[in-house]
């Protein structure tokens, strides 16, 4: 699933203030390890299916030249079943990081502490949908 015009807030009992940059000791880092890294590194890069698609093959450890050689299959493949949107990611749930999709569908973080944050989840102006992050618990 893909959003336009939409802020996902962090969710309501995520346990940080501010927004804390994931880390890793494995090998292979998890998911919310690499979308982190390329957001950051990137921001409005990606679009949702193009940042699972990345996330994919970088957690998969899959050669550049095997990527590129069966690109179309490898894409095939993953989107042949649901994925959850990032409003399930680690990032807002548990690290404190508010996701902005432009009108195109693209992606940016936002630390929850942030000015720009602050702008997307309070101003009339900024024009987005809101939507809060899944909780970590039911309640």
């Amino acid at each position: 699933m893909s959003y336009t015009d939409t802020f996902i807030r962090v969710s309501e009992d995520c346990p940080s203030e501010t927004g804390i940059v994931p880390v890793s000791g494995r090998t292979l880092p998890p998911a919310h390890v690499i979308q982190y890294h390329l957001l950051a590194e990137s921001p409005y890069r990606y679009t949702h299916e193009e940042l699972l698609y990345e996330v994919h093959v970088r957690h998969k450890a899959i050669p550049e030249e095997e990527r590129e050689t069966r690109r179309e299959e490898l894409y095939t493949e993953l989107f042949s079943k649901k994925h959850p949107c990032l409003r399930a990611s680690m990032l807002p749930k548990k690290f404190g990081w508010g996701l902005h999709y432009n009108a195109e569908g693209k992606i940016a973080l936002y630390a929850r502490e942030s000015p720009e944050y602050d702008y997307y989840t309070s101003s009339d102006e900024a024009g987005v949908k809101l939507l809060n992050a899944m909780r970590n618990k039911r309640g």
